[in-house]
């Protein structure tokens, strides 16, 4: 009996292969931390030999710098094509709230994934961002639309960003429901409507 040989399957092109191991590499930094997760570990979950991942990507660093830029390419459009919804300043920060749900909920690895790769301080989460900026990208959206509004207000920017971030990290260390009641009360704190019914 002959054993299926791992790697791209029949009829896949390059393209869904590079995916399917980029995808595996969230779910397992996600799982186990960037430290713990190791090359067969990523190429098992991916369904392709350890020496076929080494024809797409050289080295972990390589893979973990990909799947950090896949997670990017996936959340930062749709975050900005929230923020660029017509109404008011509250209105857009809503917008982007919501779009951060839809994300959590459509890809539950992801903030898993950005925390396990901040928490071991491993690589940067976002391309380009410097150390100690934070999430350069998101800041930057919060800061176009606040500054749209009301102008350079960086007290207000922060604590927007301050915020989302928590939000991240609590969908990423607590659960489903937790992360959406938060996002709930959320949205009604830049309402002014969180302490309305008290």
């Amino acid at each position: 009996m002959s054993t299926p040989q791992l790697g791209r399957p029949v009829g896949a092109d390059g393209g869904q292969t590079r995916q399917r191991i980029i995808s595996a590499t969230i779910a397992c930094v996600a799982e186990l931390g960037y430290a713990r997760t190791t090359i067969r570990q990523i190429a098992r979950t991916a369904g392709v030999t350890s020496a076929n991942l080494y024809n797409y990507f050289p080295a972990k660093a390589e893979l973990v710098a990909a799947a950090i830029s896949a997670r990017a390419d996936i959340a930062l459009p749709r975050l900005r094509r929230a923020a660029e919804r017509p109404g008011s300043m509250v209105d857009r920060i809503e917008a982007v709230l919501d779009e951060s749900g839809n994300l959590m909920r459509e890809h539950p690895d992801l903030a898993t994934f950005e925390w396990a790769i901040r928490a071991q301080n491993a690589v940067t989460v976002y391309p380009g961002e410097a150390d100690g900026e934070g999430l350069k990208a998101l800041r930057d959206i919060i800061t176009g639309i606040v500054d749209a509004e009301v102008g350079r207000d960086r007290a207000a920017v922060e604590v927007i960003y301050a915020l989302v971030y928590g939000l991240t990290e609590l969908a990423a260390t607590g659960s489903p429901e937790a992360y959406q009641a938060a996002l709930a009360a959320a949205k009604r704190l830049i309402r002014g409507t969180l302490f309305a019914d008290h």
